[in-house]
């Protein structure tokens, strides 16, 4: 039997979350919160001051692509920089007064697209996709792990 495409998982869900960024993203336009950015502030809005190695391994990034993240947002004025209390080498990312507004509105947007998505939905229905979906992220890290090329070692 042939693949198709056009009724796999991948291409549906594709879709799905397309539209969906598309929407967060016309919903907090006015606050200066460009794509991928979304996740930062709702990890500084949880956890504010984390160091960058810590967001980035919450958010799932490099470490040079959270620096980036970060210069654009502080140039926006959403974040600030700051030394580390008791080691000056270490540097701890804050929300600014401009950021805690745009975590808001991007917590806003959120629960405007769930409650969208959801449209038409019992709540058995919800609790059953959402348990469907766990289950697919557990299948998706386990064939990750399982099939990740483990690193040699170069003393052999």
């Amino acid at each position: 039997m042939d693949f198709d495409y056009s009724q796999a998982l991948t291409h549906t869900m594709g879709h799905v979350m397309k539209l969906h960024r598309q929407n967060v993203e016309m919903l907090i336009q006015k606050y200066d919160v460009y794509p991928g950015q979304p996740i930062l502030l709702m990890r500084l809005a949880n956890t504010d001051g984390l160091i960058q190695k810590e967001l980035a391994r919450r958010i799932s990034v490099k470490p040079a692509t959270l620096t980036v993240m970060i210069n654009r947002m502080e140039k926006s004025g959403l974040v600030v920089r700051r030394p580390d209390e008791r080691d000056q080498r270490i540097s701890r990312v804050f929300l600014t007064d401009k950021g805690r507004v745009a975590s808001q509105a991007v917590k806003e947007a959120l629960r405007i697209l769930e409650k969208q998505c959801y449209a038409g939905f019992t709540s058995e229905e919800k609790e059953v996709l959402h348990g469907m979906l766990e289950r697919m992220h557990t299948n998706m890290q386990n064939f990750y792990v399982e099939n990740s090329p483990q690193p040699t070692d170069a003393k052999k």
